[in-house]
């Protein structure tokens, strides 16, 4: 089943970019000659339209093979790919990747619909802190920090992820009744005892654990996404906001405590040694990553800031690799993707369908937009490098000769499928031997 899951939705995504390429070829009087989903031996097809319609064996890649596209396909047809202006050729080239993100936000529109939002909002401060003194509140929702836009809360979270602080103040733009303020926040060292994980800290609302951290005290013990926690060393937790004023008025210490969690209706308790983390530097406040319900407005905003946010993402994760801070072992290629799609069913099923669909087009929101990113890339062969093409060729007032333009197409395919070796050898190194 997983390996089916993964398929379909490995499917819908490469379907769907290529169904982009071929409506603007067909829209811009260009011949498509293959259409394929999949890559290897064709499984079936038929013909239409001057088309052939085909499945291939591997499900980890498509073609729209266009008149004239490639070298052995010269003629003088007005059909071909090079016969339309360079203009029309873009549309053709950006509308693979443009299609993925609409995809993005047509599935971001459902899962928005379906469970809501996370709106960057103040949850709470703490007494006395650096953000307190300068005057955030709760409830304040966060616009900007710094020069950087936030919609989402997970937006602040990568914020502070990529952008390690320091004694530098921080400028933090919140709307406030309607209103914005600029807030300047003076981040404060701290030596602190830490759990490892993040919790919906709303005054209403049950105290849901969403997200652990790996290698902290929380993980170790056991304690996963999802949990409730429902006490503290025996003290009762209703709500979120009385978890954060339990931690406020008792401070972690190096004592053993122990914490109460709800697991699909079961209670159960564990025990926890918090972690001493040092030479950090914090702004004082927390802020919200849960959902809450969107109004049609809402939904259609969120959608694209949620587009966004996988662009974004995925845009910080290839200056990651660029600047080689990205280890091997967190690059992956189809094997990986599947894998990571399977544990996402398998831990999604048990909560029922709503959850499985959710997750499983959240997985596919993320990797529409992945791919809508990685194919605007200007590597020869990907829709990116044949646009880099396209400028240049703007830019010159004259196409590149076709012979040369294809050379480089051919060894930066050549290249391309080195790479996907080598990615599918540390898939399986890392997912079957680690």
């Amino acid at each position: 089943m997983k390996i089916v899951v993964a398929i379909l939705i490995f499917g819908i995504i490469i379907l769907i970019h290529e169904l982009g390429h071929f409506i603007f070829a067909r829209i811009n009087g260009i011949e498509v000659l293959d259409f394929s989903i999949g890559m290897g031996p064709r499984l079936c097809g038929f013909r239409a339209f001057g088309t052939k319609f085909s499945v291939r064996l591997l499900p980890i890649g498509g073609a729209c093979m266009m008149l004239g596209e490639n070298e052995d396909q010269k003629t003088e047809s007005e059909k071909s790919f090079y016969a339309k202006n360079v203009w029309q050729r873009i549309s053709v080239l950006f509308a693979g990747p443009g299609f993925n993100f609409i995809l993005a936000f047509l599935f971001s529109v459902i899962i928005i619909g379906m469970a809501g939002y996370d709106p960057a909002k103040v949850t709470g401060v703490t007494a006395e802190g650096p953000a307190a003194e300068a005057g955030l509140l709760p409830g304040d929702i966060i616009t900007k920090i710094n020069h950087s836009g936030i919609s989402l809360g997970r937006e602040v979270q990568g914020y502070l992820d990529y952008h390690t602080l320091s004694e530098k103040p921080v400028v933090l733009t919140v709307k406030r009744n309607g209103e914005k303020v600029k807030i300047t926040v003076v981040p404060e060292k701290y030596d602190k005892y830490l759990l490892g994980f993040t919790y919906s800290g709303a005054d209403t609302g049950r105290a849901e654990v969403l997200e652990v951290s790996e290698g902290y005290p929380m993980a170790q013990a056991g304690l996963l996404a999802g949990d409730i926690i429902t006490a503290i060393e025996g003290t009762k937790i209703n709500t979120g906001g009385e978890l954060m004023a339990y931690f406020d008025r008792t401070p972690l210490s190096g004592a053993e405590i122990a914490v109460t969690y709800v697991r699909n209706g079961e209670e159960a308790t564990l025990s926890v040694t918090p972690q001493f983390v040092s030479t950090g530097y914090s702004l004082g406040f927390a802020y919200n990553l849960a959902r809450e319900d969107a109004t049609v407005f809402q939904t259609l905003r969120y959608s694209f800031s949620e587009v966004k946010y996988w662009i974004v993402e995925t845009a910080r994760g290839l200056g990651r690799l660029v600047t080689g801070r990205l280890k091997s072992n967190e690059i992956g290629s189809a094997v990986a993707i599947v894998d990571a799609i399977g544990e996402t069913y398998e831990a999604s099923v048990e909560y029922g369908i709503k959850d499985t669909i959710l997750n499983l087009l959240y997985i596919t929101v993320l990797l529409s937009a992945n791919l809508g990113v990685m194919n605007l890339l200007p590597i020869p062969a990907l829709d990116g490098g044949k646009l880099l093409f396209c400028v240049i060729e703007i830019v010159r007032g004259k196409p590149v000769d076709r012979e040369k333009e294809g050379m480089v197409h051919f060894i930066g395919m050549i290249l391309l499928m080195l790479l996907m070796v080598f990615l599918l050898f540390n898939d399986i190194k890392n997912v079957f031997f680690s």
